[in-house]
């Protein structure tokens, strides 16, 4: 049997401080909210792991005796309210609390140490983190997310093969703060091999903070442009030299500019799909409607008349008084895979 939450919530009273009281500093003000939510976050991290258990017995004992596709369990929760994605969250979120308790590294009372944000991140943290956060809940401290981000932040700057060894042995020796060293990894992470040792390269021959925040920065333009390059079908079938293009813009200092060309590019591609699929489907519905329709309809024949001009392969449409009163005119031109000639398009005031 699995033992119950040791909270009792009828015994829950906050002292709040007065908004009007001008003889209360702005810190204990501020202090006193804080400690009132976060046990808030502790009921409401119990009951979250609690209804995680429930769905997951009825998640399981329908798969042993339901039909076999589940259909009980998503009628329950219909019939309790609550999302499929909600539902599995829940579920996790108790497979989590389970696995640290299970594994001896948490006391079931010490969950009741956390903020629910503080736990959730902790499960999802490296081993050595949950050891060590386990460790201080278990003395009986509480832990804030705030506690658990700093806490994964120094152990990632300081142990990351990511980073050049000046940087990571600076780190270890506080000179350079990990929470400022911490983000150029996560931003590292994204790049390609070719990508991260030009970083590291200029850091180690600048190993300073103003370095380590210019190189994030750096990283970040970099993994924006990489992700939008990769997703260009205008790059499929091209032997195109990504990284040092990204290079050379680079020493253009340009990325910024780079990555906000990718992604207009991005969304162009993504328009003109979303503009086929409507394009083929309003073709379909106009042509049912003519063969419906006949002289006893002149007023809907009209009207598909003028459907027509969105409907072939020549498109004309107005882009408004905002834009001057011009008009796009697009010849659509569906090609076979082997040919990659851009359909011409026209803009015609």
């Amino acid at each position: 049997m699995i033992p119950q939450p040791s909270l009792d919530p009828s015994s829950l009273s906050f002292d709040l401080p007065d908004p009007d009281q001008d003889d209360l500093s702005n810190i204990d003000f501020i202090k006193r909210l804080e400690n009132a939510w976060s046990i808030c976050e502790q009921f409401d991290l119990q009951t979250e792991i609690w209804r995680g258990r429930i769905l997951r017995v009825v998640r399981d004992r329908e798969k042993r005796g339901g039909d076999g596709r589940g259909t009980g369990f998503l009628q329950w929760l219909r019939e309790m309210d609550i999302s499929k994605s909600k539902a599995y969250s829940l579920i996790q979120l108790a497979d989590s609390s389970d696995n640290l308790v299970v594994d001896g590294i948490l006391e079931e009372a010490s969950v009741n140490n956390f903020s629910k944000r503080a736990f959730i991140e902790t499960a999802q943290a490296e081993p050595e983190i949950q050891h060590m956060i386990s460790e201080a809940a278990n003395e009986g401290r509480d832990i804030t997310r705030r506690q658990v981000k700093s806490l994964t932040d120094q152990f990632m700057a300081a142990t990351s093969t990511l980073l050049p060894d000046e940087i990571r042995e600076k780190t270890q020796s506080n000179l350079l703060p990990a929470k400022f060293v911490a983000p150029l990894v996560r931003e590292l992470s994204k790049l390609t091999p070719i990508q991260q040792e030009e970083i590291c390269e200029t850091l180690r021959e600048n190993p300073e903070i103003e370095s380590v925040k210019d190189m994030t920065n750096t990283a970040k333009w970099m993994g924006k442009s990489l992700d939008a390059s990769l997703a260009l079908r205008a790059f499929q079938n091209k032997n195109l030299n990504l990284d040092k293009a990204t290079q050379e813009a680079l020493r253009l200092d340009s990325l910024g500019l780079l990555s906000d060309a990718f992604g207009q590019a991005k969304t162009i591609e993504s328009s003109i799909l979303k503009f086929h699929s409507a394009w083929k489907r309003l073709e379909g519905l106009q042509e049912r409607l003519w063969v419906e329709s006949g002289s006893s309809t002149p007023y809907l024949r009209e009207l598909l008349d003028t459907l027509q001009t969105l409907t072939g392969s020549t498109i004309r449409v107005s882009l408004g008084e905002l834009s001057g009163g011009k008009r796009l005119r697009l010849q659509l031109v569906e090609e076979d895979s082997e040919r990659l000639e851009p359909p011409s398009l026209e803009i015609n005031k």
